[in-house]
């Protein structure tokens, strides 16, 4: 919800991000139906670890949260966006981040991060997904080398 009174600039923001967590959280709650309404149908994304080439569409994704391969599980996980940047271009934004994500499980915690940069487009007032680049963050060695 937006305050009329902030400046459009701030709504805007508010909005991007607000759009981008509902998205984030489909994916790993496996909600097919608020991804589906949180992303374009013409998607693009680049996911190093699963090929170095370009997926295109919502099926792949789909797919994958219908059969929890994406899953953290709704009470097991916590994400972190990392030195989050938004730059707003009219009806679009970009966003870039670190992604982190935590999972306890049995063993522990264990923790995950790469970097993001998606792209939405506000499309009959609502921000959407339409472009994903996903690359590997830099882990720091346990010991400094030498």
């Amino acid at each position: 919800m937006t305050d009329p009174e902030l400046p459009a600039a701030l709504n805007d923001e508010e909005a991007v991000w607000e759009a981008l967590h509902r998205h984030l959280r489909s994916v790993f709650e496996r909600d097919p139906e608020t991804y589906r309404a949180t992303t374009l149908e013409g998607l693009s994304l680049y996911e190093w670890w699963i090929t170095p080439h370009r997926q295109d569409g919502l099926d792949f994704h789909l797919f994958m949260i219908s059969h929890g391969a994406m899953q953290a599980g709704a009470n097991d996980y916590r994400y972190d966006l990392l030195e989050p940047r938004l730059q707003l271009h009219g009806d679009a934004a970009i966003v870039s981040y670190t992604f982190m994500m935590s999972v306890s499980s049995g063993g522990g915690v264990w923790h995950q991060t790469h970097n993001e940069s998606r792209v939405l487009l506000r499309t009959d007032g609502e921000w959407k997904v339409g472009h994903v680049h996903k690359s590997p963050a830099w882990q720091a060695p346990i010991a400094p080398p030498g």
